[in-house]
């Protein structure tokens, strides 16, 4: 079933789970997410950016198919727009189908932000639309971006942001970053400053840049309040080993089987993913205020 983002992020908030985003660009990456969750009776969150849009998902073929995708499996599946970097972004969104939108204004001064977020708080309500922001600076893992305090997300900005906004989840910065690390680094997350967050927001969180942030660091965000964690370079990651191994064992394997291969791998990351945050079994929810798109 498709369903926006609110009912869901607040049910793992106030059980203390997390539920997986996974940017997905084409079908069969849409299908293996939509099956892994169906499989772990799991709620799931499919995303993708302007970029990826515009590269390979192209809104006009994928989102139909994914909407369909959801309406054939009995989990919640939300359709988010991830980074929406403008009025016309998130404004297309809409009209596409999208169940929740995620205004990143995050780069712009604060009070820039607060005006941006608000409006497109007001037009995504409007059409049972639940809105996503980002306080702080996830910058991109590649460009030692995210990693010193300044950037990190202040938690008395967070409750004016939060309560000027009335945004129904907000994204964080504690020490995380988009994209592929260093080969051998593993970020060093502020669980503290999260603990402060969570005290003083109660509300859903965001962790963006969840990709190559190590088990352990993953389970002590969700213990600490983290429930949506972002996921892009590690499910590409783990299509690209599979191929690779595929191609290692039959050079002359075919297109057919090298795209089973890679759905079949990514299907499996993110049953196991599923496991590692808590969501599996959590399929239900009250649907009182979800926003069902059914």
């Amino acid at each position: 079933m498709l369903v926006n983002m609110k009912g869901m992020l607040d049910a793992a908030n106030r059980d203390h789970y997390a539920i997986m985003a996974v940017n997905s660009v084409n079908m069969e990456m849409a299908r293996a997410v939509i099956e892994a969750a169906s499989e772990m009776r799991s709620p799931i969150i499919l995303q993708m950016g302007r970029s990826q849009m515009a590269k390979l998902a192209h809104h006009e073929d994928i989102l139909p198919m994914i909407r369909n995708m959801a309406e054939r499996v009995d989990v919640p599946v939300c359709l988010n727009l991830d980074h929406g970097p403008d009025f016309q972004t998130e404004i297309n969104a809409i009209h596409w189908g999208f169940t929740n939108l995620m205004i990143d204004a995050s780069s712009l001064p604060f009070e820039e932000n607060v005006r941006r977020t608000r409006i497109i708080v007001d037009m995504a309500h409007a059409k049972g639309i639940s809105v996503e922001a980002e306080l702080g600076h996830v910058g991109q893992a590649a460009d030692g971006d995210g990693r010193t305090d300044d950037m990190f997300t202040n938690v008395a900005q967070a409750v004016e942001f939060v309560e000027r906004t009335g945004v129904d989840a907000l994204a964080v910065a504690i020490g995380t970053a988009h994209g592929k690390y260093p080969a051998g680094y593993v970020p060093k997350l502020d669980f503290d400053r999260l603990a402060e967050l969570k005290a003083a927001l109660r509300m859903p969180l965001v962790l963006h840049g969840g990709s190559g942030s190590g088990e352990e660091n993953i389970r002590r965000a969700v213990a600490g309040g983290i429930n949506k964690i972002n996921v892009c370079t590690d499910a590409f990651h783990a299509a690209e080993v599979a191929m690779k191994a595929k191609w290692a064992e039959d050079p002359q394997t075919d297109y057919l089987n090298i795209m089973v291969t890679a759905e079949a791998a990514i299907k499996a990351f993110v049953k196991d993913y599923i496991a590692l945050i808590g969501s599996a079994n959590r399929y239900t929810f009250d649907f009182a205020d979800n926003g069902s798109k059914e």
